[in-house]
C-alpha cells in the first residue's frame, strides 16, 4: 500500500478511481481505515478495533445480502460504504442501515458522498425502500453529510452509550430510497443482481 502522503496536494479526480463491490482481501485496508473511529473518538460505539480477519468475516457476511462498497484509487481503499439489516423482523425487510467512513486524508473530497450515492442506487434496484443512519453526537461533518443526501433527522437517543469518559447520544436520520408501494415484493439479496 502507498504511503497516505502520496495524496497530498494531489486532488482526487486525477487519479484513477473505481467504486466497486468489496472483496475479502479489502479487509486489511477497511480495518485501518475503521480503528481510528474506534480507538480516537466516539464515532464507532466499539472500544476495540476489530481484528482484519473480523472484518473480512463482516464484508463476507454483509455481502450475502447487502452491499458493501469500497472506493480504489491507484490501488489504495480510501473508503467504504456498507448497507446492514436495520431490524429482524419481518415487517422491517425493506429498511436498512447504512455507513461509511473515509480514510483521514482523503476527507472533505467527495469520497463519502460518492460511496453513499453509489449504495443507494444499488438499494433502490435491490428494492429496500428506507434507509437510517445512526451518528454519535456531536458530529457536524456527518450531519452535513447526511442532510446534503437528504436525510432528515428523526430524533435522539439520549446518553446511550458510555465512552470515552462521558455518556455519548445518537442520533438517528431516515431517507426514503424510493416512492412507498403497497405489497412489495421481498428485497433482491446483493448477489441476486445482474
Amino acid at each position: 500500500m502507498k504511503a497516505r502522503s502520496t495524496l497530498a496536494g494531489k486532488s482526487l479526480n486525477a487519479w484513477h478511481q473505481e467504486i466497486r463491490a468489496a472483496r475479502p482481501e479489502d479487509a486489511e485496508a477497511v480495518a485501518k481505515i475503521y480503528a481510528p473511529a474506534v480507538e480516537d473518538s466516539i464515532i464507532s460505539f466499539e472500544f476495540a478495533p476489530p481484528t482484519v480477519a473480523e472484518v473480512k468475516r463482516r464484508i463476507e457476511e454483509t455481502l450475502l445480502r447487502f452491499p458493501w462498497l469500497v472506493w480504489e484509487k491507484e490501488g489504495e481503499i480510501l473508503g467504504y460504504a456498507y448497507a446492514s439489516e436495520h431490524r429482524s423482523r419481518r415487517a422491517y425487510q425493506w429498511c436498512v442501515e447504512v455507513s461509511v467512513y473515509v480514510r483521514e486524508d482523503a476527507r472533505r473530497q467527495g469520497v463519502a458522498k460518492s460511496l453513499y450515492e453509489k449504495l443507494f442506487e444499488i438499494l433502490r434496484r435491490q428494492g429496500f425502500y428506507n434507509a437510517y443512519a445512526g451518528i454519535a453526537l456531536p458530529n457536524d461533518a456527518s450531519v452535513r453529510l447526511h442532510e446534503g443526501l437528504g436525510f432528515k433527522k428523526i430524533g435522539v437517543y439520549r446518553a446511550v452509550g458510555h465512552k470515552l469518559g462521558g455518556w455519548r447520544d445518537v442520533g438517528r436520520w431516515h431517507l426514503v430510497l424510493q416512492p412507498h408501494k403497497n405489497d412489495p415484493p421481498p428485497p433482491l439479496n446483493f448477489p441476486e443482481l445482474k
